[in-house]
Order: C-alpha cells, then structure tokens, then sequence
C-alpha cells in the first residue's frame, strides 16, 4: 500500500480562467532561445556564436565551472544573437529555427544494459542535465555527488495548474522510462507523489499519494514528509514533465525538448493545452487568445504564485509548462474599497463578506500589491499557510541576518523559494519572500563551496 500524505496547511486560491482538457493550435515561434536566468547555480559560458549553423541538441553554452553540463539548442537553425548585459552578463542566446527540425543523433539505448555512469554521460551529452535540480540550494544538481533518494512530483496544485494525467497520456512509455534512468543513478530510492486515489502505477519507484491544499504539489513537501533533507545530504529533484523529456532521450535518441504548456487565466478567450518546444517566444502561445483592449495585462511564465513577469517578445522560462494571464490592475481605481462589503474580493482572513458565497468561488485577482512594505510582523500568518515542519518566520530572519549556523538549524538545506509563496501571498508586510530565500540559497551555496 503507498504511503498517504494528508496535508491542512495551506490555501486553495481558486481564480477564473481554469482550462479544461482540450488541445489549442499554437503560432510557430519564430525564434527559440537558452535564457540562462532560468538556472540557478551555473555560471554561463557561450560556446556558439552568431551565424553558427546548430541542430537540435547542438551545444550552445556550457557552465564555467562545471563544463561537463551543457545548454543545448532545443531546434535546429542558425544562432542568430548572443544578447548581453550589463557586465556583459548573457541574457539569451537566440535560434532562429529551420522549417524541419533535424536532431543530433544520440542513438536509442536499451536502460537495462547501461551503467549509472553510462546513463549520466548520456544525460550530459544531450544537455538535459540541467533538468535535474538538488537539495540542497535548489540549484542545478552537482554531477559529482551521488544523491541520497530522487523526488518526482505529480501533482500541480497551485492556482490554474495543469494536469499531469493529461500531460502523460499517451507518453507513459517515455515517463516511465525516464524514472528507469533516474532510478540507475541513486543507491536510494525514486519517490514519486500522485494524487490521491488517482491510481498511478510506475514501476521501479516508491508512489506516496498526497492530498490537501496548495502547497500539497510542492516537491519539498514530498521531502519533508517522507525523508526530510539532512546537512551534508543530497537529494536530486525534477519536474514531471522533465522526466518525460530524458525518458524520450532513451526511447527515441533525440534530443526532443516539447511538452504541453497549459494558457490559462481570466484574461485568455481560449485556455487549454499548446504543444510547444522549450525556450519558444511567449507570443507563439498567446497571440489570438488573450483579451485584447480592456486593460493592461500581465502575463507570467508560470503560476501566479511563483512565475516571472514576461512580456510577448519573451520566452518561456526552462522549467515552465504553464502561461498563465491576469489583469494588470493598473488602472483599477476603488472609492473606499477597504469600507465596502467585498462580494467578488478574495480574502484569506475573511475581511470581506465574499467567504459567505462558499470556499470554491472563483475570484479574479489583479497583480497589484494593494499595500505597502513595512517590517516583518510575528502574526503566525505564515505558519497557516506553510505545511513543513519548519517555522519559517524565524528561518527567514536568519536568512536576513545571514546567520548559518540558525539557517542550518531551521531546515534551510530541504527549502526552495516556491514554498514560501503563499507567505509572500498572504503577508500583510508586502515582504518579497521568495527573493529573500533565493538570495540566502545563492549566498550560501557559494559560502559552504
């Protein structure tokens, strides 16, 4: 019988604009390109330059100090730029595509009869290695540590996610084949979090099903309840969807880097599910479905809890399967919002009447702050929302303060900037929380290596 982890911290935010399980028709984006702002951990080197005629999993950069990881080109064609800068600091490295997509041939390999080392030169090679990410720092994990367990989430439970039994139908042949990879490279175990009841069965893995509000999803979660990240451990993670992708490394000898990106949002006019490629622009996947003329839009690669602001021109982010659209608000003006009864205002402490009409109302939430910054206040707010068993008031001013020998003790090694996005939601002091966890991250990486 799998494990059941039952989870009552955290909040369901539930917006407009949930998609429903259908295929959109996507524009063909007319340039691809590697963002090296999507990984933590590296230091970029560029390897290609402009006029450099590239395939599918040609090497484009690789990161300094570990050369042996390498960013490949998710299409064929020619680089057109290599965009920098401040500090001549690399900000993209462009692709324009061909009309047919040619690959680097890697070759199909039966996994049963390949070594661990075998299988990690054959991730390497192909450039999925940065798909793999490690506890602790949350960054692109180490090829020379060997981690403890691998954890595999499942479930999308943040605000208008997608849905993992639609993204894998039809592809569970790949899945399972990337959790046979990911399973030769651990002496411990693969641990993969299902939805409760939704009756998974991969093979080769540990299936814990989980249940309860967002942060339900959040990998760290898994960790946490299962096997909790101790100092000088190291755990590797890595999104489903990424599974997929080297699982296709193996079963077709490409380097094929599309998946399902779900648009979503109350601002779309269609919502569903575009087969895209990695790296391409935003505007392939929004031009035609969003609300044109209301008002300002804000568009995220991601969720609206943990993505990044991007505009039409942009990419999508490395690890995002989701484009999610909201209003802006900018020119939102309310008389005496604060004194009104609030029906159609969402409110986590119920300050508006809004609660009365049932916890599954759908609300559309603006991107404004409605609010301004001022000092961090001990309310437990952030402890209603925040199912590990960290107390992250206090883990977050040791990161302030910098102070390592109490951020090693508050459970700093098992944490990402995701898990404290519904503190940054919920908190009164404005406080960019997730910002504040992945400048800790970055400063102590760099001081305990």
């Amino acid at each position: 019988m799998a494990k059941v982890i039952k989870i009552k911290k955290g909040l369901d935010i539930h917006l407009k604009g949930k998609a429903s399980g259908v295929l959109l028709t996507g524009k063909d984006s007319d340039t691809y390109a590697i963002v090296p702002g999507s990984y933590d951990g590296i230091v970029p080197k560029v390897v290609a330059k402009a006029g450099d005629k590239v395939k599918a999993g040609s090497v484009l950069m690789t990161d300094k100090n570990r050369p042996e990881i390498k960013f490949v080109s998710p299409v064929s064609g020619e680089v057109t730029a290599v965009n920098r800068g401040e500090k001549r600091k690399v900000q993209s490295i462009v692709v324009k595509p061909d009309a047919v997509i040619e690959y680097e041939a890697f070759g199909e390999k039966e996994l049963s009869s390949l070594t661990p080392a075998e299988i990690k030169e054959s991730i390497l090679n192909a450039g999925m290695w940065p798909l793999i990410r490690q506890r602790p720092y949350d960054i692109v994990a180490s090829t020379v540590d060997e981690p403890r367990d691998i954890f595999v989430s499942t479930v999308y439970s943040a605000p208008l996610a997608p849905d993992f039994g639609f993204i894998v139908k039809n592809r569970e042949a790949d899945f399972q084949a990337g959790l046979d990879a990911l399973s030769k490279l651990t002496a411990g175990k693969v641990y993969v979090g299902v939805k409760k009841d939704c009756g998974a069965s991969w093979e080769g893995v540990e299936i814990v099903e989980v249940e309860g509000p967002h942060p339900a999803g959040n990998v760290s979660v898994l960790i946490n309840h299962t096997k909790p990240v101790n100092k000088g451990e190291t755990v590797w993670t890595i999104n489903p969807d990424d599974v997929i992708v080297i699982g296709r490394l193996f079963t077709k000898g490409i380097a094929d880097f599309s998946r399902l990106v779900l648009l979503s949002g109350s601002e779309t006019t269609e919502r569903g599910y575009i087969k895209a490629i990695a790296g391409c622009t935003i505007r392939s996947l929004v031009d035609g479905k969003l609300l044109e003329g209301k008002e300002a839009l804000r568009i995220i690669s991601g969720n609206v809890l943990t993505g990044k602001k991007v505009g039409k021109d942009d990419y999508l982010y490395a690890y995002d399967n989701q484009v999610t659209v909201i209003p802006e608000g900018d020119n939102t003006h309310e008389f005496f919002g604060w004194a009104t009864p609030g029906m159609g205002k969402f409110s986590v402490s119920r300050t508006f009447l809004s609660w009365l009409s049932g916890k599954n109302k759908e609300y559309v939430i603006d991107a404004r702050i409605r609010g301004g910054k001022r000092a961090m206040i001990m309310s437990n707010e952030y402890d209603k929302v925040f199912p590990l068993d960290i107390y992250p008031e206090f883990l977050l001013k040791a990161i302030i303060a910098f102070d390592i020998d109490k951020m090693e003790n508050l459970g700093i090694y098992e944490v990402a900037p995701e898990d404290f996005a519904l503190c940054e939601f919920v908190d009164t002091s404005k406080i960019e929380i997730q910002k504040i966890v992945r400048d800790g991250l970055n400063l102590l990486h760099k001081e305990m290596n």
